[in-house]
């Protein structure tokens, strides 16, 4: 036991030395741009540039509205496949598989070929239409993360019971699904939601090739023309991964504690 113990304790060791090196270095780096002394100029010159502060509204907007559609597009439908057609769920989850393995400069110009300006649906012709274009092509990278983290949450719940007492009681469709199933799986919709949230604010390919102005392609960038600013930039990136995933670790903590609702 203690043999095995001590493995795992250098196992870890090993493993935090290799991910946290790095990221010491890189903030680190981020101080030393006043010259013989440590700072936060990169960090001051970071925040009061225009750019930095439109790519981020930018891309935390179309986090938002990637975060609401895409909870719109996952929970009806994981909740119709639990009760109704359980016989296709290899087949959804098949599909909620491919943004995985094909790559995003695949999935983007699929989008452009498809809804460039000559085709039936026409949405790269306007600022507004290539804003809904990224938009879906955001809930297409972030529907495997969402899909199953609704899916697990869905599977703590007695979909059928909550939903027999609901109509019972006379429960309309919109009525069943707001006020029963949504409050039930609050807990898998905030866990997707903040990988989402982490996934829009650092992607670069669909940005980039839509010709948005996002955080991604802003990161890179700064990052092709200046020293000490990516380092800033990326420590603030981390931030906010970091962040996310402390909120889903919160998030999947309540859900654990509290009891189901009827």
């Amino acid at each position: 036991m203690k043999t095995s113990r001590l493995g795992a304790w250098i196992a870890i060791a090993i493993g935090a030395t290799y991910f946290l090196l790095p990221l010491i270095a890189t903030i680190e780096f981020s101080l030393r741009m006043r010259r013989g002394a440590y700072s936060f100029d990169a960090y001051a010159s970071v925040f009061s540039e225009v750019q930095f502060r439109e790519t981020f509204g930018y891309s935390m907007m179309m986090a938002l509205l990637t975060i609401v559609f895409g909870m719109l597009l996952v929970v009806p439908t994981a909740y119709w496949v639990r009760l109704r057609l359980p016989q296709i769920r290899p087949v959804v989850e098949f599909i909620t598989l491919l943004p995985l393995v094909i790559p995003a400069i695949v999935i983007v110009f699929g989008y452009l070929r498809m809804y460039n300006s000559s085709s039936i649906l026409p949405l790269t012709g306007s600022t507004s239409g290539t804003n809904v274009l990224l938009v879906f092509s955001y809930i297409t990278l972030s529907l495997p993360y969402m899909y199953r983290a609704v899916d697990t949450a869905m599977r703590a719940i007695d979909v059928r019971t909550l939903t027999e007492a609901a109509e019972s009681l006379g429960a309309s469709w919109t009525t069943i699904m707001f006020k029963c199933i949504f409050p039930n799986v609050m807990s898998g919709v905030l866990s997707g939601a903040f990988i989402t949230l982490a996934i829009v604010m650092g992607e670069f390919t669909m940005a980039a090739l839509l010709n948005r102005p996002a955080f991604g392609p802003y990161l890179q960038l700064v990052g092709a023309n200046r020293a000490y600013e990516p380092s800033a930039l990326a420590v603030i990136a981390f931030s906010i991964t970091w962040l996310s995933m402390g909120l889903l670790n919160l998030a999947s903590r309540f859900h654990r504690a509290a009891p189901a609702k009827s």
